[in-house]
């Protein structure tokens, strides 16, 4: 089985071929980063331009690579949501085009379910994947922790979701950009945070543990124990900044920026840590899945590991931000289980990955 799968949900244009929903013939990721430092975030207009600009080479050099031919591929898998309208619109419109031309069948696929999906895919971790791949691994728990997602889920099998937590504000990855400029030390905000915490004291400042007031749209009939609230941080960071005398980072000492970043991202991933074993406890999971950007921060991921050994899975730091290869082996396992979209369907900037996915069981 060969995936032809593209990625265009936020600022990144990319394509990949997938064989067997685990091997990676190519995966070819043209970024936006540099389009977008200056705004210190993504700008939506100029992202969507960007794709548009791109997409077609990215593809072509994913198939080159791979060495595959049009005919060799037994379906396309497109990200269809949740994302930004005009840059999901860019890579859908893409697949349906290969699809209509090739005589292919369309698999719209998650963003979310591809960050999930992205330890399926060959790496180092081999005792991991021997058991994603050849045991019983359900039921899993994977969280999804990114620049514009914070989610706690339990996957009773594939295709099967239940959403148990995500974030009633700002997402970590979010709260990382937005402290980082606040500091005056750039974008992306994770990366930036953590070179400047190496050199800081992560206990010279206490951020208060969010209190999450509980709304009619957040609120669960269980309780409130696997939300998240990041934007309680944030604002802290800001008070700290404006305490010590400065409008923003750039007018403070590098040994205070260097102590709110350590003290910052202490915080932010004992939260994650935190929400993460309670669920583990609590529905006895055989293994714990972490991706998204966040994922390559390298104080969570010795946090982690500290807590659950060898059951904690982490992806390599290429799948660890959005690329194809992770849609591709969502796809294809969405493939195996009988998806086939319409050239109908539509882009779904909100999609929603949980309770509503779990099919009634027979």
């Amino acid at each position: 089985m060969r995936i032809l799968a593209i990625e265009t949900s936020c600022d990144e244009t990319a394509a990949a071929v997938i064989d067997e929903g685990r091997f990676i013939r190519s995966n070819v990721v043209a970024s936006q980063m540099d389009l977008h430092r200056r705004y210190g975030g993504v700008f939506p207009e100029l992202a969507s331009r960007a794709h548009v600009e791109a997409i077609a080479p990215v593809i072509e050099s994913a198939m080159a690579e791979a060495g595959a031919s049009w005919e060799s591929l037994d379906a396309v898998a497109v990200t269809k949501g949740p994302g930004l309208p005009g840059s999901l619109v860019v890579g859908v419109n893409a697949a349906k085009g290969i699809c209509l031309a090739r005589d292919l069948p369309l698999v719209g696929v998650n963003h979310l379910e591809g960050h999930i999906y992205a330890h399926w895919l060959e790496s180092e971790d081999n005792a991991i994947r021997q058991a994603l791949h050849n045991g019983d691994p359900f039921p899993l728990l994977a969280l999804i922790v990114s620049g514009g997602h914070t989610e706690l889920v339990l996957m009773h099998d594939h295709g099967r979701y239940q959403l148990l937590g995500h974030t009633v504000d700002d997402a970590a990855g979010e709260a990382f950009d937005k402290v980082a400029r606040l500091l005056g030390l750039g974008y992306p905000g994770g990366p930036a945070i953590q070179r400047a915490a190496e050199a800081g004291d992560p206990q010279r400042f206490k951020f208060s543990r969010p209190r999450i007031a509980l709304t009619m749209k957040t609120a669960r009939a269980d309780s409130d124990a696997y939300l998240f609230s990041f934007s309680g941080a944030k604002t802290h960071a800001l008070r700290l900044v404006q305490e010590h005398g400065g409008e923003d980072g750039r007018s403070l000492t590098r040994k205070l920026v260097s102590d709110i970043a350590a003290s910052f991202q202490e915080a932010v991933t004992d939260w994650l840590v935190e929400k993460t074993v309670r669920a583990a406890e609590a529905f006895n999971v055989k293994l714990v899945l972490v991706g998204g950007g966040v994922s390559a921060n390298k104080q969570l991921r010795e946090k982690m590991r500290a807590q659950f050994g060898a059951q904690v899975s982490f992806p390599p730091l290429f799948l660890c931000t959005d690329n194809a290869a992770m849609i591709g082996a969502a796809g294809s396992y969405a493939f195996l289980r009988g998806v086939r979209d319409e050239l109908t369907m539509d882009v779904i900037p909100d999609l929603k990955l949980g309770e509503a996915s779990v099919p009634e069981r027979g």
